[in-house]
């Protein structure tokens, strides 16, 4: 029994309890959601090795069993005729009936077939996966996504990457779920998207776990997890918006309790959701073509960002912004990574750039250069509240002192910028950072101390808004103006959604766009594409 979302109905698996359903949206869903049993979430592949995968499903038995016993199997043919390796895993309410198995003895570059069967004889789906690349490999497609906001639109981009043949891997660079509750989306949903769960925003365990089995359900992400393996990592939203390691900008201790308690529930969540290992980081080889970096960067030891509205607030502004860019933004105790991890990277980029072409890191959010434009203000909507024009007109202020806008991704942690692209620069790496985060699809080309260090893909969100929903401007006049005032920024589309693909080669890396007609309907016709390339030994645009 595999579950999906449609246009009229939600359906998911009943692990959790119908306590947990009993929500103002859940109530009367309740007997209907908590009544699945079986395979019921499909099935899906991460963590891939040259001679190993990880294989994902969740089951709940019939029978009232608190642990079950499941088996994998992979083959070489979809019919299980030919069967090359396979494994066994336990899984129970413990962890919320999700279930993860790694199985070795694969070759690489090798596609396989996998399934689990049940106790009761029941199969589950039947999923496509394949292992990194060997030597040899003279080509390899990842596809990127990122900002997957379910309530915002269809998920018409995981539509269109899984009827694809030309793709090896996915990686998702975070935001695969976000944490709001119904009452954030008020007027700006898309009604047959109905009903997100919980109603509330996630705070405890059974709330993030809810929300999981919710995405989980729709068909076409579960349709993009069959057909291929995915790397994922977590950026904010997985746990609440703009987090670090001691706290969030969306989270409040008096209303919402400790810190540490809900980060651990949705680490914990996210990590029985999803096709990942309980490794924080870490390097994937593909061939002699590329390594892959998985880090993160939001939940373990990045630091709170720097107050950047403290000097908008003071008597003299401009004062208060050139201490601020010449102090507290310079501050080299602020980090991204954490130390143990800064230094895991620079050891990995040293010692991998001798023998893979390409260091290719996935990254939650962006770490380009990016300063408001003069003209920024004049682009908004006639309508634009106070507080928004206020915002524009602080962060054009803050530019004329060198001051960047975002002070939540890379741009507010300077010191920890350079550390990565001079350890990049140190091992004459070849890196090519693939982000996401912004909702909207930016190319730079990055430099440190006055020398090319690498360039940045940056990819569109799935479903999220981005800039364009504030502006009456033409899109290509404001990305026109960004590119104008940022000489790392060549490329960037400010208006449209979709997904990234990245085609790598021994002599070159190629980043696609790819942008959906409609997020309001399901479809999968694309409106455009943009393609740009980095060569080899050149660390900027071709």
């Amino acid at each position: 029994m595999v579950l999906n979302i449609d246009r009229r109905q939600l359906v998911l698996g009943g692990g959790l309890g119908l306590g947990a359903l009993l929500l103002p949206a859940g109530r009367g869903l309740a007997a209907e959601l908590g009544g699945a049993r079986g395979f019921t979430h499909n099935v899906a592949s991460g963590e891939p090795g040259q001679d190993s995968m990880l294989l994902w499903t969740r089951y709940v038995p019939a029978d009232g069993e608190s642990i079950v016993r499941l088996d994998a199997e992979i083959a070489l043919d979809r019919e299980f005729t030919r069967k090359v390796s396979g494994g066994t895993v336990r899984t129970g309410a413990f962890r919320d009936w999700t279930a993860k198995v790694t199985v070795d003895g694969l070759a690489p570059g090798t596609v396989y077939w996998y399934r689990f069967v049940a106790p009761d004889g029941s199969k589950s789906p039947v999923g496509r996966t394949k292992t990194l690349p060997g030597d040899d490999a003279a080509r390899f497609g990842l596809g990127v996504f990122s900002c997957s906001n379910l309530p915002n639109g269809w998920f018409n981009a995981y539509a269109h990457a899984a009827a694809r043949d030309d793709l090896d891997l996915w990686l998702h660079v975070g935001d695969y779920v976000y944490e709001y509750g119904n009452a954030s989306y008020e007027g700006k949903r898309i009604a047959e998207r109905l009903p997100l769960l919980p109603d509330h925003e996630m705070v405890a365990l059974a709330d993030y776990r809810l929300r999981f089995a919710c995405y989980r359900a729709d068909p076409d992400l579960q349709k993009l997890h069959q057909m291929a393996p995915m790397l994922a990592l977590w950026d904010d939203h997985e746990s609440t918006n703009d987090s670090y390691e001691s706290g969030a900008q969306n989270h409040q201790p008096a209303r919402e309790g400790e810190w540490n308690v809900r980060k651990a529930a949705a680490m914990q969540a996210y990590r029985e959701w999803l096709p990942v290992s309980d490794e924080p980081w870490k390097a994937y080889p593909i061939g002699t073509l590329a390594t892959l970096y998985r880090t993160e960067s939001r939940l373990l030891a990045r630091t709170r960002p720097a107050d950047l509205n403290a000097a908008f607030k003071a008597a003299n502004p401009d004062a208060a912004l050139t201490a601020f860019r010449d102090g507290e933004w310079q501050d080299p105790s602020a980090t991204m990574l954490g130390t143990t991890q800064e230094i895991w990277l620079a050891h990995a980029f040293k010692a991998n750039a001798r023998t893979t072409a390409w260091q290719l890191v996935g990254m939650g959010t962006i770490l380009g250069r990016t300063v408001m434009p003069a003209a920024a203000a004049d682009w908004l909507k006639p309508d634009a509240s106070a507080g928004t024009v206020a915002k524009f007109r602080n962060h054009i202020r803050a530019a004329k002192h060198g001051v960047p806008m975002w002070m939540d991704r890379w741009d507010g942690y300077p010191s920890a910028r350079s550390r990565l692209l001079r350890a990049a620069q140190r091992a004459d790496a070849d890196l090519v950072m693939l982000s996401g985060d912004s909702h909207n699809a930016w190319a730079y080309a990055l430099a440190e101390d006055g020398e090319p260090a690498g360039v940045e893909f940056a990819g569109q969100a799935v479903t999220s808004g981005g800039m364009e929903g504030g502006m009456a401007a033409d899109p290509r006049i404001v990305a026109q103006g960004f590119m104008a005032a940022n000489p790392e920024l060549k490329w960037a589309d400010t208006s449209r959604r979709g997904y990234l693909m990245v085609e790598v080669t021994p002599q070159r890396v190629t980043g696609e766009w790819l942008f959906l007609d409609t997020i309001k309907e399901r479809s999968t016709k694309l409106a455009g594409t943009h393609r740009m390339q980095v060569q080899r030994g050149r660390r900027v645009f071709a």
